[in-house]
């Protein structure tokens, strides 16, 4: 339930408003290089407070290595790094058991606990329970970088801007230079500008991230259900506020002939690929060498401040709730990079199964 992974396991604990989030990893090998400076450097790209286009909750989101890693390299015992909440303000949640939020998790999680859950900020159903995620991801990521393999993603959409295609080089040299991590700086522009609208108007936005991973041998994954497009939608179907995920041309390829969908093989520096990869990197479950290529669609975020109608669960009765607290307009950007960690996470996992490391 809170557990991912076969031969790389990620455990995550904690709530929103608890006194910390975390998590435990198995699976690495004594000895295994790790940098703790690199995995901070990935959760500072996903803290809240970044830029007025994100929630305004001050977290420093520092992670501290309790078991598992001494003097830079894993010990072989579980990982377990802890991340302290320290910026609450739960009065804001404390009716939200009795007045369930639309687009939240309230009344679901009432349903399912009998009320006995914690919910405030959301409690385990927030999305900061993806701190422990982006954790894991940017260990994960350390492991596979030093064979080659890269992770990419950036914003391909916010509500009505659409980027232009970019190549990982053109996200490596971009993504960071604008607040909402998009790759095309002219779209990026039209997109602040968009956060901004919904920003001033009360409501919020969502969004398209596309992820793009590089570097990867042909022969990982299985052909069902441990096949590369079902382990990674697992995981990133995980993030709160995901709705939808696709592969190469996905839905698109829906509108396609056959003749028009196939990727042609060829030959390029003696090894076989693609002339094209509209099957993002995948065939029968397995990646065959070309680059891994999805998207992620993104809901826009739950928490608005326009009034709504919701229920009184006490009394039985319609009621409206405006929501109170400090909430992202948009998470599609703080949410880039939990997509390019989660994706690192699944794919060592599939490399360890598979015999690849």
């Amino acid at each position: 339930m809170n557990t991912f992974g076969s031969r790389y396991r990620t455990t995550i604990f904690g709530t929103s408003h608890g006194p910390f989030v975390g998590c435990t990893i198995e699976g690495l090998r004594a000895g295994t290089p790790i940098d703790p400076r690199s995995v901070q450097a990935q959760l500072d790209r996903r803290r809240p407070g970044q830029s007025l286009l994100t929630s305004q909750r001050k977290e420093e989101d520092r992670v501290e290595f309790a078991e598992g890693l001494r003097a830079g390299t894993a010990t072989g015992e579980p990982i377990v790094a802890i991340i302290a909440n320290q910026d609450v303000q739960s009065k804001s949640y404390a009716e939200n058991a009795r007045v369930p939020r639309p687009g939240h998790g309230d009344f679901t999680a009432v349903m399912k606990y009998g009320g006995k859950t914690d919910l405030r900020g959301g409690g385990q159903l927030s999305g900061r329970m993806t701190a422990p995620l982006v954790v894991s991801g940017a260990i994960a990521r350390q492991v596979l970088e030093a064979k080659g393999i890269q992770f990419f993603a950036h914003a391909a959409q916010i509500g009505r801007v659409t980027a232009d295609a970019v190549t990982p080089k053109q996200i490596e040299a971009n993504v960071e230079r604008t607040p909402v991590r998009c790759a095309d700086l002219e779209a990026a522009d039209r997109m602040i500008a968009e956060i901004e609208e919904a920003r001033k108007g009360r409501d919020s936005v969502g969004g398209v991230i596309e992820g793009m991973v590089t570097g990867l041998p042909p022969g990982i994954g299985e052909p069902f259900f441990d096949s590369v497009e079902s382990s990674l939608a697992h995981l990133l179907f995980s993030i709160p506020a995901v709705k939808g995920v696709d592969f190469g041309a996905g839905f698109r390829g829906a509108t396609m002939r056959g003749s028009q969908h196939n990727d042609p093989f060829t030959i390029e520096g003696g090894r076989v690929v693609t002339a094209t990869n509209r099957a993002g990197g995948i065939l029968g479950g397995i990646t065959n060498g070309m680059p891994v290529t999805f998207r992620v669609a993104v809901k826009p975020t739950a928490s608005i401040a326009t009034p709504q109608q919701s229920v009184d669960l006490d009394t039985m009765t319609p009621t409206e709730i405006i929501v109170t607290g400090r909430h992202d307009p948009c998470i599609v950007p703080r949410a880039v990079p939990v997509v390019e960690n989660v994706a690192a996470m699944v794919i060592l996992d599939l490399m360890f199964v598979g015999g690849f490391l």
